[in-house]
């Protein structure tokens, strides 16, 4: 079998392991817990921890399966450097299941009534299931693109819940801080998706910048191999990536920031995290052509349109037409869909390397194999030239 055929064979094997855990372990919840725990919202929260283990356990074997770092020379550091990058993934696949989980199961709940708690052991198993598969498959083909995919998921999830739990109705008419500047459950949730997708961003800004220079000294190294004449040198190549780095980072932990200062007990650094995202973002899709030149010309002109229509919505806001709550929303979903583009760009260029990577190795190989093909008729003609002239000597003499 094929890479892809073992894993999804490996995929339907974790959907059964995982959708056998998720049943036992909520059916030993629901007969074990006391009645205080039978209410709707805090059987949810206990079948999406549930479902969040199982998915994120499976991805852990998937992701740790294909690792190769124990068969590296520096097998230490590439031990190591696994594990974090295994922990930070794991984070992400745990808080995505989790949110997405939750506002799926309070949603089917607000649709159903109380009778969707006698299914709660099924759909707890068949949750689950799902979830092991998926993570499962996606660790064993884990790139950029994938990884980025799942920001927008748990941040409308978690968003969604926060909205549909919270106890003011009226939240929207102000603001998104407003959503979370109190210490109720909804407010909570809504806190912690604003940290789990800064903690995103900040482990996909990670592979991302890894991706680049990865490409670039691959790209040098075979251009130097051809000559002085083939070299792409891009200058002061660190200093742009320093620089990207830096602004990706701090949007992710602006995002933090916003999610642990409430604006309530905190106003000046709530404010400080709030507004320094947009000047960061600004910033970061103006320079963009500089920072990161690999990137195609596509991906810039998305940047400067996401810079006026948010500027066209700032104005309407300070104008008295529109809500803060809609600027803010627009720019977080803008935000969002400009990093998944960027994030499906650098899984463009990676799966151009791996390509190249490819054709480089068959031209090798080619040169190779015509190079013994050139000395093996070589030595037969060496050989009869040699016969030749022996034969001359001896008519001679």
């Amino acid at each position: 079998m094929g890479l892809h055929q073992r894993t999804e064979t490996s995929g339907l094997i974790s959907f059964l392991i995982c959708a056998i855990t998720g049943a036992s372990g909520m059916a030993l919840c629901v007969s074990a817990l006391p009645a205080s725990w039978m209410i709707s919202r805090r059987q949810f929260v206990i079948a999406s921890i549930i479902i969040a283990a199982c998915g994120t356990i499976s991805f852990i074997f998937g992701y740790a399966r294909r690792s190769s770092s124990f068969n590296t020379h520096n097998r230490w550091i590439a031990i190591l450097r696994r594990l974090v990058e295994i922990l930070a993934l794991a984070t992400v696949y745990a808080s995505t299941l989790f949110l997405t989980s939750f506002a799926i199961l309070s949603m089917a709940n607000n649709l159903m009534g109380t009778m969707f708690l006698e299914y709660i052991v099924a759909v707890c198993a068949g949750f689950s299931g799902v979830a092991g598969y998926v993570t499962f498959v996606q660790a064993e083909l884990m790139d950029a693109k994938t990884l980025a995919g799942l920001l927008p998921l748990f941040v409308v999830a978690g968003v969604s819940v926060a909205g549909l739990t919270t106890d003011d109705p009226n939240w929207y008419t102000n603001n998104f801080s407003q959503l979370g500047d109190r210490t109720t459950f909804a407010a909570r949730m809504f806190n912690s998706t604003l940290v789990l997708a800064g903690i995103c961003i900040i482990i996909i800004s990670y592979f991302a910048i890894s991706e680049l220079v990865t490409s670039y000294r691959q790209r040098q190294e075979w251009n130097q191999e051809q000559g002085p004449l083939h070299s792409s040198h891009i200058k002061h190549y660190k200093a742009r990536l320093i620089c990207l780095s830096v602004m990706l980072a701090f949007s992710g932990i602006a995002f933090i920031g916003i999610g642990t200062f409430r604006y309530t007990p905190h106003p000046i650094l709530h404010n400080v995290f709030a507004r320094g995202i947009v000047v960061v973002m600004g910033l970061l899709l103006l320079t963009l052509p500089w920072l990161a030149p690999q990137l195609s010309l596509a991906i810039y002109a998305a940047g400067y349109l996401a810079i006026a229509v948010c500027g066209f919505v700032l104005i309407q806001w300070l104008n008295g037409a529109n809500t803060m709550t809609n600027v803010e929303a627009l720019a977080g979903l803008v935000f969002l869909g400009w990093f998944i583009m960027f994030s499906r760009q650098i899984a463009a260029i990676e799966a151009d390397r791996i390509a190249e990577q490819v054709l480089h190795a068959d031209e090798e190989q080619s040169k190779t194999d015509l190079d013994t093909a050139n000395i093996a008729e070589t030595i037969p003609s060496s050989v009869e030239k040699n016969h030749r002239m022996h034969s001359r000597i001896a008519a001679t003499q």
